[in-house]
């Protein structure tokens, strides 16, 4: 269900901050401030409501959950069903289609009307459905629902207008196919079998009509009983009754005979001349004991007997291996003369179907190949080689090979960036595929009117990346990337490292970061590291540079709000440089061994690369005082600088990836310096804390698991606070985490709490709250602002101070280890910007935000001659610049006075290992796209996009004035947010956690609710 809605509060209706009021960080605190308003700006808007809507377009990837496969043999078009009540259509690469049942019951069987362009689902809920096929989008013309009798199978002959419909009761029901209504016609299970038989003959597990003969139906029942009704006479020609349970039955196309499967592992072949007993029972993969008896073996599930002209029959099975072995892998067997072949599968069979040259039953089949549906793959085997290779799959249905852990977005990228990658990619494919074309050749479809190129980037559990282009409606596989490849294995003799490493994914990847323009692509691993990679279309022999940083936070930040209403905004950087803080006390642990490494060895030998990503850089953080490093929460590169940033919840690091070198190093409180709008204590010594070795390098199992309760609840809803301090204290005794709310859990690293009584960190659950546990997920940021503690002071607060200043109970049984916080970087952007208000140019800058809602400008000093880039250092000067939002900042964007979107700068792309040229020498190409460039006079100044989880907010630089504020949702929370450019306008696009994605633009808010 999809709805469009007006929201009229937009940015531009919303007062512009006053500066005397709540804590804007436009101005010193009661100076009014200067900046322009928003009808001096001049802003053309040409966004309306009407040009937004949602759209599904494609979906990629495997079917989750699939169920039932059906096949067009003279369409060529192949469906697949799937347990949510979806049906994937597929045809010749590029014709993928997703249809989907509104009640979500699983669907059972799929029938396609051959050559008709429909098609027939049975689902779970005893619903049959006709769709039609002929139309863009498919939708279903008729369905029909049974009431009193659950489906078991069905069964539509080419060119007929019945559809045959058996039940769990043993009933056959027929279907007018047309107008999808009952006939009336039911053959009854006791009029089926003999009136002598007592017994129930089971469900319907098996329906055909006779290749020789369409007037007559072979019925199957699951206790063995087999029946071949005379449709016209209304009588049954013979019964079979056999003692071993059925589950597929397929006829030899002259109609004289079939075959069975059963649940013994056997197969058993029926002749109509005599039915008393099968002329023919094997056990395929049964051998014969010692004492003459088949050893026991599998149930056959499905079998197809398929005849060819000049070989032998092909008969194909799965199922039927022997019980000898545990843990065999399942196998589809093709039995072809005297020949033998297992096929072993990395996922259990779900179904298959031969394909075959012609649709009618009656004439020599001719089978080409078989279509295998897994689990979790699909795969089309080659019937026509002796080897049965399987053909090359155009679809992406490997998308989660290894478990999907980030996925990152491009468009308009450079239009030479897809051949170059896909000619990289190609040389490193699998080979030993059928050479023949893909046999699904079914449909048509034709290029959308978008031409510019997209590509999306996956990130995978074991540590590989994929580039695939989603230009068109297909998505296609460009290139492969293996970021483990710079580590050195596990060796058993290291110091309690094997042991984590078993079962773990220490390579997972969590962030990319990637600049088409430069080639330059980044990586940040769930074991606290950056990989910066290089492209070039030649093999290199080189050194991976390895640097370690160590970011440990070294102050106990317990938060307050100043005493001053309004927090001023400081340009002073007096009180911003680093002190040198007092080593801690070494914890007596035997994780102490490991203080100062990183979790992970790099190379460091020469090592040979291929064309194509070349890792040159490596950024890890260090062990300190036998903790693990924090998890990286933030990350940004621009080529144009040459410079990389990364933050956790400790702190921010600068790296110079030209020179190698690590510019800036310092906690998030030390980045404040006299500007910290809040009052942290002091760090009170640390004692001995626990072992950390099974906490360095988690696995995936907890987060794919928790990952399904990261939509938690507004930060609002999680921690409303009351005037009455003795009532608050109570109310944080009952949740000390702030993560629950009436009783149930809304934050993934919630633990179960018993009401009235705080947690302390003697008790069992203490030191998972001191410290990062196996119960928090990997993937998580470092420190949510909800779960935070704070010292709030009852007098007056402000909204915005409230927003972001949370409390729990401080008794005095909690010691300062239990109150640990930490302020979390949580985005990061270099931009051309101002870093002063004094400033009339713009610089380098490094936009901070974090997680408690609050924006650091640092400017830098970066040499412009390219051989003083190459020598001379770069500087970072922290100015105390703080700007002031509700809840954790999630994103950063720039526009010019026009209202223009500024792009951040970048250098030309250049291959650092190609053949030395004396006539045209590699130099730094720059591209950059400063705020005043667009402006007819220099120093005109630019606006800044900040938003949050729960806000966004316009300021004007340098003045750093707040012009627009928009409270984007109270009752949830902003995941992901980003300005793009739409219609030759720009926009913010922001998707909720209740599932709501808003477009916001300066005079009006669009919002799009899906439910």
């Amino acid at each position: 269900m999809k709805k469009f809605r007006k929201v009229l509060d937009g940015l531009t209706t919303s007062s512009p901050v006053n500066p005397g009021g709540s804590p804007s960080c436009g101005s010193a605190a009661g100076t009014p401030s200067t900046a322009p308003t928003p009808r001096e700006l001049e802003i053309q808007e040409t966004l309306m409501s009407e040009h937004f809507q949602i759209c599904k377009t494609v979906r990629h990837g495997f079917p989750y959950q699939p169920t039932a496969l059906a096949f067009d043999p003279v369409q060529k078009i192949l469906a697949i069903g799937t347990r949510s009540g979806g049906v994937r259509l597929l045809g010749r690469p590029g014709v993928d289609c997703h249809c989907q049942h509104e009640s979500g019951a699983a669907v059972l069987q799929l029938q396609f009307l051959i050559n008709e362009g429909a098609l027939v689902t049975a689902c779970a809920d005893d619903t049959l459905h006709l769709w039609n096929l002929r139309q863009r989008r498919p939708a279903i013309l008729h369905s029909l629902k049974f009431n009193r009798e659950r489906i078991t199978f069905c069964h539509l002959p080419f060119q007929s207008k019945w559809l045959y419909v058996g039940t769990e009761r043993g009933n056959t029901h027929i279907v007018n196919i047309e107008s999808f209504i009952l006939s009336g016609y039911v053959i009854m299970w006791n009029k089926a079998i003999e009136l002598s038989t007592k017994t129930h003959p089971g469900p319907v597990v098996h329906l055909s009509d006779s290749p020789k003969d369409e007037g007559k139906l072979l019925i199957g029942f699951e206790s063995g009983t087999i029946v071949m009704w005379d449709l016209r006479a209304k009588r049954a020609d013979f019964r079979i009754y056999y003692d071993e349970a059925i589950h597929s039955v397929s006829w030899h196309h002259e109609g004289r005979q079939f075959m069975c499967s059963h649940s013994d592992g056997s197969l058993s072949m029926w002749n109509l001349r005599n039915t008393a007993k099968p002329f023919q029972v094997t056990f395929p993969h049964g051998k014969t004991q010692r004492d003459g008896r088949k050893e026991s073996c599998k149930p056959i599930l499905k079998v197809e007997y398929k005849t060819s002209r000049n070989s032998e029959a092909f008969v194909i099975f799965s199922g039927g291996l022997s019980y000898d072995k545990a843990g065999r892998r399942p196998t589809l067997t093709i039995m072809h003369g005297k020949a033998i072949i297992v096929l072993e599968m990395d996922y259990p069979i779900v179904d298959f179907l031969v394909l075959c040259e012609t649709p009618y039953l009656n004439e020599v089949q001719e089978p080409y190949a078989v279509a295998v549906l897994l689990e979790k793959d699909f795969l089309v085997v080659d019937l026509t080689q002796s080897n049965f290779p399987i053909f090359e799959n155009p679809y992406p249905m490997d998308i989660h090979e290894s478990p999907v852990t980030c996925t990152a977005y491009f468009a308009d990228c450079p239009p030479d960036i897809i051949p170059v990658l896909y000619s990289i990619g190609a040389k490193h494919k699998k080979t030993g595929y059928s050479h023949k074309e893909w046999p699904l050749s079914g449909g048509t479809w034709t290029v959308g009117s978008q031409t510019y190129p997209e590509i999306i980037i996956t990130g995978h559990a074991d540590g590989s990346i994929k580039f695939w282009d989603a230009t068109a409606i297909t998505l296609q596989m460009l290139y492969k990337l293996k970021t483990s490849k710079v580590f050195e294995k596990p060796k058993s003799g290291d110091v309690g490292r094997s042991a984590e490493l078993v079962e773990e994914d220490p390579y997972a990847i969590q962030m990319i970061s990637w600049c088409p323009q430069s080639r330059i692509f980044c990586v940040v691993g769930i074991s606290a590291h950056v990989i910066l990679y290089c492209f070039s279309k030649h093999d290199a022999n080189t050194t991976i540079t390895s640097l370690v940083v160590r970011l440990q936070c070294e102050m106990e930040d317990v938060i307050s709000p100043s005493d001053t209403e309004n927090t001023p905004c400081f340009s002073d950087p007096s009180g911003l440089s680093p002190q040198p803080q007092p080593p801690s006390p070494r914890s007596n642990t035997p994780d102490s061994v490991r203080d100062s490494n990183p979790c992970l060895k790099v190379k460091d030998r020469m090592i040979r690369m291929p064309p194509g990503y070349q890792a040159e850089l490596v950024v890890q953080l260090l062990w300190v005082d036998g903790e693990p490093p924090q998890q990286i929460t933030s990350l940004d590169l621009n080529s144009a600088y040459g410079l990389l940033a990364l933050g956790n919840c400790n702190g921010l690091a600068v790296v110079d990836y030209l020179q190698k070198t690590v510019l800036l190093c310092m906690s998030t409180l030390e980045l404040y310096g006299s500007a910290d709008p809040f009052q942290r204590l002091t760090r009170s010594p640390r004692k001995n804390r626990q072992s950390t070795s099974d906490f360095c390098m988690r696995g995936l199992s907890n987060f794919y698991s928790d990952s399904k309760k990261r939509i938690r609840t507004s930060y609002q809803s999680l921690t409303e606070l009351s005037d009455n301090q003795v009532s608050l204290d109570l109310e944080r005794s009952k949740s000390p985490t702030s993560d629950h709310v009436n009783g149930h859990c809304t934050s993934p690293t919630s633990q179960p709490c018993p009401t009235g009584r705080a947690r302390v960190p003697g008790g069992p659950e203490g030191p998972r709250l001191a410290r990062r546990g196996p119960g928090r997920p990997p993937f998580r940021k470092a420190q949510s602002a909800a779960c935070m503690e704070v010292s709030l002071p009852v007098s007056s607060l402000t909204e915005e101070s409230r927003e972001n200043s949370f409390s729990r109970s401080r008794s005095s049984s909690v010691s300062s280890i239990d109150r640990e916080t930490k302020e979390a970087v949580t985005t990061l952007q270099f931009a051309e910007s101002y870093g002063r208000k004094s400033d009339t140019l713009p610089t380098p800058c490094l936009w901070v935000g974090t997680s408690l809602g609050l924006v650091l400008i640092i400017p830098m000093s970066i040499p412009t001659d390219e051989q003083e880039r190459q020598e001379d250092p770069v500087t970072v000067a922290p100015t105390g610049t703080v700007l002031m939002l509700k809840a954790s900042v999630l994103r950063f964007a720039f526009l010019d006075c026009g209202g223009a979107l500024i792009n951040s700068p970048y250098e030309v792309w250049r291959d650092q290992h190609a053949p030395d040229d004396p006539d045209r020498p590699r130099k730094r190409k720059l591209v950059n796209f400063s705020p005043s460039s667009s402006q007819e006079a220099s120093g005109d100044g630019h606006l800044a996009v900040v938003c949050s989880e729960r806000q966004a907010k316009v300021f004007f630089m340098p003045s750093q004035a707040c012009l627009y504020v928009h409270n984007i949702t109270e009752s949830s929370f902003v995941l992901r947010a980003d300005v793009v450019s739409v219609c030759n306008s720009v926009c913010l696009a922001c998707f909720c956690a209740n599932g709501h994605i808003m477009t916001l633009r300066y005079n009006l808010t669009g919002s799009v609710n899906r439910d």
